[in-house]
């Protein structure tokens, strides 16, 4: 018997999350981990109508593809990947990773040639989305492995998981039309202020917000939710920021990462661990090393690091920033073959100030 909350789930991401309606063509992508979910994501779909695409990835198939391909395998696009960023109305993607270190030994430079071969690909995707003519949702389904990274057993994870999801009320679906409400009150608060003041631990940082537009982020895309962000002013960026959460991009994860910033880009990067691989990807391409997103999190229902960035930038009382692409719905114009998010956590002292006023002290908001 399936999990109602699995079930519940399906629900969310796809009537609330992506709106699948009559006759849209909706890609459903996953790790073979993940059936449950997949299948009853295929159901919902089929029920509002749509035209479900299902592409199921192997266990194993990322780390095998990595170890055997060749450059110019490397650099191929499958024309079904091609087709469907031009051509779906809508993807959802579930991430069920059994072991999230199978990419650590891969080399970086390998993971790099891959990013670059793909860039292409997600700027449309990101061009689509800012269009209104794809929309798209990532989320997860509990594992051994995402239980073992967040320190919890899988049953404590589920019940964890599957109540940020807020898969577990009654009603799943209106419990996202109300969580919303706070965001976005937040996201209209900041809109068309101009500079913000993080400071904290290790953090003295200015950044550009002029002209740029917050999005409030209330289940639309990633699952759970809860956080507003935008894209900072290029050249903006100045000073310094430490990243208290562990890291991962690409099945590698780093950790005590420290950036430099002059005149929008980072002039200096460390790592306690990983400083390798970081620093392989700030040089994948001119965008990699400037700032593509500053989010803010509002989700108070997730309080410590999992060790998985689509629950851990959503923390409340934490900032994340992404080295790499923009989304052009903010306004932001830097492009990358990379968007890697990275978390500072501001509970412990840490302060955000917009054109002067106080936004958020010790990790709470204040206005």
């Amino acid at each position: 018997m399936r999990d109602p909350r699995v079930t519940a789930l399906a629900q969310i991401l796809v009537r609330h999350s992506t709106g699948v309606k009559d006759g849209d063509v909706c890609t459903i992508e996953g790790e073979s981990a993940a059936e449950p979910l997949l299948q009853a994501v295929y159901e919902e779909v089929l029920r509002a109508g749509g035209n479900p695409i299902v592409n199921m990835a192997l266990e194993g198939q990322s780390a095998a593809y990595f170890e055997h391909a060749s450059d110019s395998q490397l650099e191929w696009i499958s024309p079904v990947a091609e087709w469907a960023v031009e051509n779906a109305d809508v993807r959802i993607a579930v991430m069920a990773s059994q072991n999230t270190r199978a990419l650590s030994q891969v080399p970086p430079e390998r993971q790099a040639k891959r990013q670059a071969a793909t860039q292409r690909l997600m700027k449309r995707a990101m061009e689509r989305s800012a269009e209104g003519t794809y929309r798209w949702a990532l989320t997860l389904f509990p594992t051994h492995a995402y239980a073992s990274e967040a320190g919890m057993g899988l049953g404590a994870y589920e019940d964890f998981y599957y109540g940020a999801c807020l898969a577990t009320d009654s009603d799943p679906v209106g419990a996202w039309a109300r969580q919303s409400e706070e965001t976005k009150r937040l996201a209209d608060w900041i809109q068309g202020r101009s500079e913000v003041h993080v400071t904290g631990d290790g953090t003295d940082l200015l950044l550009g917000i002029e002209d740029r537009t917050f999005i409030a982020a209330d289940g639309k895309h990633n699952m759970p939710d809860g956080e507003f962000f935008t894209g900072p002013v290029e050249d903006s960026a100045g000073g310094e920021i430490s990243f208290h959460l562990p890291a991962s991009y690409a099945g590698r994860e780093v950790s005590g990462v420290r950036f430099r910033f002059e005149g929008g880009k980072v002039v200096d990067a460390s790592a306690e661990k990983g400083e390798e691989f970081l620093i392989e990807m700030l040089d994948t391409d001119d965008g990699a090393r400037r700032l593509g997103e500053l989010g803010i999190g509002t989700n108070y229902g997730i309080t410590d690091g999992t060790g998985e960035i689509l629950l851990d930038e959503k923390i409340g009382g934490t900032v994340h920033l992404a080295v790499g692409r923009s989304y052009p719905e903010t306004g932001g114009l830097n492009e990358s073959a990379i968007h890697w998010d990275m978390i500072c956590d501001l509970r412990r002292g840490g302060q955000i100030e917009v054109d002067g006023e106080p936004l958020q002290r010790d990790g709470q908001f204040v206005v």
